[in-house]
């Protein structure tokens, strides 16, 4: 497996913690642990024009960025342009020295529709002819104060730019750098809440949990159809759900009876544990939610070769359940009590053991871009690198394309 190239992903954050974008990083090996040199231009090619060449369709990138690593050789080669330009930012590393060639390079890709980011040019003096051509400067929140921080912002500051805090793993870290002026955030700070503490599920939560256990435990559909009459808002959006385009049905649903029936268990069940990460979305960050919708299908698509249907919805429940605990600041034990899941699910939930395990645990190695993980858990699964960088950017069009 040592020629083959993994994708990892890291979430591009706004203020408000939407999800505007990902930085795509592109692991050549175990050992490739920063993003891909020369030598690795021709893998590198291949993983765009086998995955993401036709990014347009198969992504549905909507209003998402893609940040690209791109060293002085990447930059000067042509297999950038199979990237949509306009839904494209390239991120001049560090090691760049802005040569007359480099900038006319800038200059043109940014014509083309490409945007320029630059990385901690305020150590680099190679970066600096570059600045008025950047669009993003990146700043690693580890390599500086936050008054550091706060003095580069001030110094760069331009209405064109938008500034990124990298590596933010706290909201403390993310109200200081906002609090400077930083437009952008880049880190896992929504998926670690600072401290547990004894929590009530609020009331759309604990209708969801009620009906998921009524459905677990194979109730008639008349008890369940009672649970959603108690509860407005999940009547409403059963049958908005069921209604949708994507149902392409003939006629509309306008009752929750109708709406169960042609449902039937398992899609409702499905739907339900959607329903879970999304009910208190006052709350919770919207990049949370978006992560965990994503590892749920992630999840499910790499065990396509190994489960039938029955687990693979297990395996998307293990997925989307795998943050419960920070979407309700709750303990995962605690959580676990209140809905009645299948013990190869919360084993899975609990200790990422099990059956389901391993394809959590390569779901969360892709999130992180933990490229040694990530090969380790592949050869294990007996997957190649283009299996799960299609099984990946499948995922993400699939959470892109439920418009959450």
């Amino acid at each position: 497996m040592e020629d083959q190239v993994f994708i990892g992903r890291q979430p591009i954050l706004d203020v408000k913690e939407h999800i505007i974008g990902y930085e795509l990083l592109f692991r050549h090996s175990a050992e490739a642990l920063s993003a891909v040199f020369e030598d690795d231009i021709k893998a590198c090619s291949n993983v765009l024009t086998n995955t993401l060449g036709d990014m347009d369709a198969q992504w549905l990138l909507g209003d998402k960025f893609a940040f690209i690593n791109v060293n002085e050789s990447m930059l000067m080669s042509e297999f950038l342009e199979l990237m949509p330009p306009q839904r494209t930012v390239l991120e001049v590393l560090k090691e760049v020295v802005a040569t007359d060639l480099i900038i006319e390079r800038c200059q043109a890709l940014r014509e083309l529709g490409f945007k320029i980011a630059l990385d901690n040019p305020q150590s680099h003096a190679g970066l600096q002819p570059l600045i008025e051509y950047a669009d993003y400067i990146k700043i690693d929140t580890l390599s500086i104060t936050v008054t550091e921080a706060e003095k580069v912002f001030h110094q760069y500051y331009s209405p064109s730019i938008k500034f990124v805090a990298e590596k933010i793993e706290t909201h403390e870290q993310f109200e200081a750098y906002k609090k400077i002026g930083f437009q952008r955030f880049q880190g896992y700070f929504f998926a670690h809440p600072e401290t547990f503490t004894a929590k009530v599920i609020n009331p759309s939560f604990d209708s969801v949990l009620n009906l998921l256990n009524m459905v677990s435990q194979d109730e008639d559909n008349a008890k369940i159809e009672t649970g959603f009459k108690r509860d407005a808002a999940l009547s409403f959006k059963l049958l908005r759900y069921i209604n949708s385009v994507g149902f392409g049905l003939s006629c509309e649903i306008q009752s929750i009876k109708h709406a169960l029936t042609i449902l039937g268990t398992k899609q409702l069940y499905r739907w339900l544990t959607l329903l879970m990460v999304t009910a208190g979305e006052n709350s919770t960050p919207p990049a949370l939610m978006k992560t965990s919708i994503t590892r749920g299908r992630l999840s499910e698509l790499l065990g396509e070769s190994y489960f039938e249907k029955h687990d693979r919805d297990n395996l998307f429940i293990v997925g989307v359940f795998s943050l419960l605990d920070a979407i309700l600041k709750m303990p995962m034990e605690d959580i676990l009590e209140k809905i009645q899941l299948p013990e190869t699910v919360a084993e899975a939930l609990l200790t990422r053991e099990g059956i389901y395990g391993p394809f959590l645990q390569l779901t969360e190695a892709c999130e992180s871009a933990d490229s040694k993980r990530i090969l380790e858990l592949a050869e294990l699964l007996q997957y190649d690198a283009n299996k799960v960088n299609e099984c990946h950017i499948a995922a993400l069009a699939w959470a892109e394309s439920l418009g959450i």
